[in-house]
């Protein structure tokens, strides 16, 4: 009976070690799911310039876009086998609670209600962003303080509305709220006239702003009025997604540190920094750490680009300044870890 044990447990060891890598438990349902599924599924807003907007083609563009794709290739070796899910600000946590998504890059604000409530924790910054207000420079105001009474249109469920309220409390005003979810709606509602300011992101206000055929008669005001972090959310509980989606955002500003882009990123290879060496996989075991295939920042690199590559292409070329977005080696506030 003991021989016929052993020679049982021998056998299902054997077996086990036979499975392909793939097969294995990795420690993290997410990573398993997605690497057996062949594809990401990441949810964006899919209706903001330079976040998240499909092109003539019907690609995805933007930096949320992009951000999903960093995960992919880290992940799949494959920055297009990507599922981008269109979310809205009211069902964007649901869909990420529920697992209809495995990740969530829509300019969404970090916040400690947020993360302490929802069972969501957020795992890196793409964006550092604030509230503020677009105006027709026709309404004649030059500054926030000077729209008592206005009204306002903004979505409903934002750190946007709640935000507004603050300040208006603070500056002891009064504002009058228009709701609509839809951000074609609350658009046209202010290009219409129905209220007085529109608020959300300044970021998404001056690409707003920048897509407008008579963009100088809109003026965005000079206050913000909120902080908002704006960056990649996951599922609490399966730390080791967590990892992945956190160190594939600080590869990408890493290499921007390091001047290693998609461009060079091949001659990069043969570099004697060691930090150069250790970030593409060259040497150390980085990314059998996190479960992954050792070239899986150089894979973000090579088929997304670093961190500036990726603002330039999305960011830049609306007109938006980089300011606290550069990195830190810049006067920004992106900052990556060792990767060590």
């Amino acid at each position: 009976m003991f021989r016929l044990t052993v020679g049982a447990g021998l056998l299902a060891s054997a077996l086990l070690a036979a499975l392909p890598a793939m097969a294995q438990p990795s420690g993290s349902a997410t990573l398993d799911a997605v690497k057996a599924r062949g594809t990401l599924i990441c949810g964006v807003a899919g209706a903001v310039p330079g976040f998240s907007l499909p092109d003539s083609q019907g690609i995805m563009r933007g930096i949320d876009a992009d951000s999903c794709r960093n995960v992919a290739a880290a992940v799949l070796g494959d920055a297009n086998k990507v599922k981008f899910a269109v979310t809205t600000t009211q069902n964007r946590f649901t869909a990420l609670q529920s697992g209809e998504i495995d990740l969530l890059v829509r300019s969404t604000t970090w916040t400690l209600g947020r993360e302490a409530s929802l069972g969501l924790e957020f795992a890196g910054v793409n964006y550092y962003d604030g509230t503020g207000f677009l105006v027709k420079k026709a309404l004649g105001v030059k500054s926030a303080k000077e729209m008592d009474g206005a009204t306002i249109c903004v979505q409903p469920g934002t750190s946007t509305e709640l935000a507004i309220s603050d300040y208006y409390r603070v500056n002891k005003m009064k504002f009058t709220p228009i709701l609509i979810q839809d951000l074609a709606e609350i658009q046209a509602a202010f290009l219409a006239g129905r209220c007085d300011a529109y608020s959300t992101d300044s970021s998404a206000l001056a690409t707003f702003r920048a897509t407008q055929t008579n963009k100088d008669d809109f003026l965005l005001l000079p206050e913000i009025i909120s902080k908002e972090p704006l960056g990649y959310v996951v599922r609490k509980g399966d730390d080791k997604w967590f990892d992945i989606v956190r160190w594939s955002y600080f590869a990408t500003v890493a290499a921007e540190e390091m001047d290693v882009s998609s461009k060079n990123v091949d001659e990069m290879l043969a570099s004697t920094n060691p930090d150069i060496r250790r970030l593409l996989g060259v040497e150390g075991e980085m990314g059998k750490s996190l479960g992954l295939d050792a070239k899986w920042a150089y894979n973000i690199i090579k088929q997304v680009g670093n961190f500036g590559e990726t603002w330039d292409r999305n960011i830049t070329v609306l007109g938006v300044p980089r300011g606290i977005n550069a990195v830190w080696t810049k006067g920004g506030l992106h900052y990556a870890p060792p990767i060590r």
